[in-house]
């Protein structure tokens, strides 16, 4: 029997960081990335929301989003954003922001970065601003 194919899998995201994320969880879910939309922050992405959705009503797509202080969790701004969400999109939201993930492996990052675990928190999500954390931890 041959291999099924990849579905291949458009996606909209915030940023460079976010798109490299999305790219490999599309990856790792067995897809494959296809266009990569938006990159030009949040408020594109909420501004093209329901258009992504109705492209997700013929073919699969993948919203990533963080957070930050928007909302205290992700529900409501899911509510807010998308009340009725296609079958094919896949709408996630990063607490506090994507980079709150990357921090979450520890180990890796470290390794990656070549730093001392130490430097790197334990529970990054609780992290108020992720992304510049990163951003000095990498420059180290």
């Amino acid at each position: 029997m041959p291999d099924r194919m990849p579905a291949v899998i458009s996606s909209a995201v915030e940023g460079l960081v976010d798109e490299a994320v999305a790219k490999r969880l599309i990856f790792e879910a067995g897809g494959k990335a296809g266009p990569v939309y938006g990159k030009n922050g949040k408020s594109l992405l909420k501004q093209r929301i329901n258009a992504y959705n109705q492209a997700a009503r013929h073919s699969p797509w993948f919203v990533l989003l963080d957070l930050n202080h928007e909302f205290d969790c992700p529900p409501p701004l899911r509510s807010a954003w998308l009340p009725r969400p296609s079958f094919n999109l896949c709408f996630r939201i990063a607490v506090r922001e994507v980079e709150a993930w990357l921090l979450a492996d520890r180990q890796r990052f470290a390794s990656f970065f070549q730093i001392p675990l130490s430097t790197i928190p334990t529970d990054p999500e609780t992290i108020d601003n992720p992304k510049e954390l990163v951003v000095n931890l990498a420059g180290r």
